[in-house]
């Protein structure tokens, strides 16, 4: 997929989740095969009056650069100034616009998916971002607010003539969050109105979904999220599929192991004890389906030093080989 003056090395990208989609997580997707990585999503107000934890999101890495940079918020000045100050680094490849997140902090101050309930304001938004950003914008939306008010066909029509240089669907609606499932007919619809690239996301876990996205949809790019905690290997796992028709074999406990102390690592580095305490919840998604592994996740979810952590993963690794 091209971007600006970027050929993406394949199609399938990882999405944008706050919390989860960190620099050091990004990293080891890239390093799997990703085509292309979004930050967690960033608030332009938090950059605007210079918040210290905001301003850590942009840390990006030659590793996984060039990213795309996700922003949210609701006022169309400071978003617009926002994105054209992160526009102007070289390793910020697009800048994309949050209108898609259900989280009831985001909606209740009338950002994130609650966007989709105001066309105008997200018209002004996207005009007034593109006018200003030095590099293509993006636009991530949702099906629709519910089930009774579904408008991502005209929203997606909007956002291209407000001129979005393409644009993400997710195929649930506000009220479902990430429950239920993701509706691709409304990608596929979307697709065949707009003249601008359709990135297809939710429900995509596995090489099979992945294909089955690309076949019903006929979508440019796929984004995977949740299908990508503790297996960032996932992105390597489907190109495979694409390229050879059978899937690879299962990765080894050892090299598993590997990835989650590698992560590990580059947690503490990044982050500090923050790191160590955020990557409890990537360890769990990493141990899921191990045998005997709950009582595993319970010992790290009392632990803060890495050493600690590593002890723990090596002791039970050695019960599984």
């Amino acid at each position: 997929m091209k971007i600006g003056n970027y050929i993406t090395p394949n199609n399938v990208f990882l999405a944008p989740m706050a919390g989860v989609t960190d620099k050091a997580f990004r990293i080891l997707c890239r390093e799997y095969g990703c085509g292309l990585v979004y930050t967690e999503m960033v608030s332009s107000k938090g950059l605007y009056y210079g918040s210290k934890k905001t301003n850590l999101l942009l840390d990006i890495d030659d590793k996984e650069a060039p990213v795309i940079v996700q922003i949210f918020g609701s006022d169309p000045d400071i978003m617009a100034d926002m994105a054209e100050q992160i526009s102007e680094n070289e390793k910020v490849i697009s800048i994309d616009i949050n209108m898609g997140c259900p989280a009831p902090k985001i909606v209740k101050n009338g950002e994130g998916s609650a966007l989709m309930k105001n066309p105008e304001l997200a018209e002004r938004i996207v005009k007034k971002v593109v006018s200003k950003s030095k590099k293509p914008v993006s636009v991530k939306f949702r099906k629709g607010w519910d089930e009774n008010s579904v408008n991502a066909i005209e929203f997606a029509k909007m956002v291209e003539a407000a001129g979005a240089s393409f644009i993400a669907v997710h195929g649930r609606t506000r009220e479902q969050m990430y429950s239920g499932h993701a509706d691709w007919d409304i990608i596929r619809r979307v697709k065949e109105v707009v003249k601008i690239p359709v990135i297809g996301n939710g429900d995509v876990v596995d090489e099979e979904s992945a294909k089955k996205m690309f076949d019903e949809t006929g979508c440019d790019a796929i984004l995977i999220g949740r299908g990508a905690l503790g297996t960032p290997w996932i992105f390597k796992r489907i190109m495979y599929y694409f390229e050879n028709g059978q899937k690879m074999p299962d990765i080894s406990i050892e090299e598993k192991f590997a990835v989650i102390l590698r992560h590990l690592k580059m947690a503490e580095e990044f982050k500090g004890r923050q790191g160590i305490i955020e990557m409890r919840k990537h360890i769990a998604w990493y141990l899921k389906g191990l045998k005997n592994s709950s009582y595993v996740k319970d010992m790290v979810n009392r632990l803060d030093q890495r050493e600690k952590i590593e002890e723990v993963l090596i002791e039970y690794k050695k019960t599984l080989v």
